[in-house]
């Protein structure tokens, strides 16, 4: 489609001496101008708005409209067409988690020394996808990328939890039963009630030992371009050798990588 495109828009009359650029630019000019209104707008305030004479608008809008990219609305106006929803959709679908949080988890990796995890909800366990890691961490790396665990033993998954509503939460912990595996899990919905609060109020969750005698882990939010949590960064390191400065690195990683999935944070986000 775009040779297609390119060669419409480069041959339309009044255009000589106009560079493909020149023209793909004034294009994207009446794109803006039609993403910046919410209902349809006129010839003559995309004209307006991009600098443009009618005449040179109308013929690029006319080709716009040729590729699907814009519609012609009631009244001659004009307003963005489906086909930029059907290429969004393709490039949010072709867009993964995991290849946005590769070079942000080998630096923070980097940085600390300690085991970077990826991790996504699938029923009620989480799902390691992902890990960023080297022998001189000196942890034995016991659930290898494909590994499960309960939601309530893990930080990523307290997060997905503290998401969940008390309906959700008590419905998980009936499927459950909130099964241990070390003397310091929690087996009681008091104290994951009391625990999801914590991760509600500070934005962050904590493993202590509570998946492996020995190990602690940190993890922060991964959102989607529409503000859905759709996977949890943690950092998972020997508990005495835990640093309190390694959480604003986890949480400032994990913002990149929502970024790089379309994320907006909102202007209250701390970590924006």
């Amino acid at each position: 489609m775009a040779s297609i495109k390119s060669e419409k828009i480069t041959k339309v009359p009044g255009e000589a001496g106009k560079t493909a650029i020149q023209v793909l630019e004034r294009m994207m000019n009446l794109l803006d101008a039609l993403a910046s209104h919410e209902e349809s707008s006129s010839l003559k305030n995309l004209a307006d708005e991009t600098d443009l004479h009618p005449s040179t608008a109308h013929r690029i809008l006319n080709d716009l409209v040729a590729c699907r990219l814009v519609e012609r609305g009631d009244g001659g106006t004009y307003r963005l067409g489906l086909k930029l929803l059907e290429l969004g959709n393709l490039v949010k679908a072709r867009l993964s988690v995991r290849e946005a949080a590769q070079a942000p988890m080998r630096a923070l990796h980097k940085l600390t020394g300690e085991t970077i995890n990826l991790s996504v909800r699938q029923g009620d366990e989480i799902v390691y996808i992902d890990r960023a890691y080297s022998e001189r961490s000196g942890m034995q790396v016991v659930r290898a990328i494909g590994g499960r665990a309960p939601l309530h033993l893990t930080s990523v998954g307290k997060l997905f939890l503290a998401s969940d509503d008390p309906n959700q939460v008590r419905a998980y912990v009936t499927r459950t039963g909130l099964a241990g595996h070390t003397r310091n899990s929690i087996t009681e919905l008091g104290k994951l009630d009391s625990e999801l609060d914590q991760v509600r109020k500070f934005g962050h969750a904590r493993d202590n030992e509570e998946l492996e005698l020995g190990v602690s882990c940190v993890a922060a939010e991964i959102y989607d371009d529409s503000g859905k949590l759709v996977a949890g960064l943690s950092l998972s390191s020997p508990t005495d050798r835990i640093q309190a400065d390694w959480l604003k690195l986890l949480q400032d990683t994990a913002l990149q990588i929502s970024k790089g999935m379309g994320y907006k944070p909102k202007i209250s986000d701390p970590h924006s």
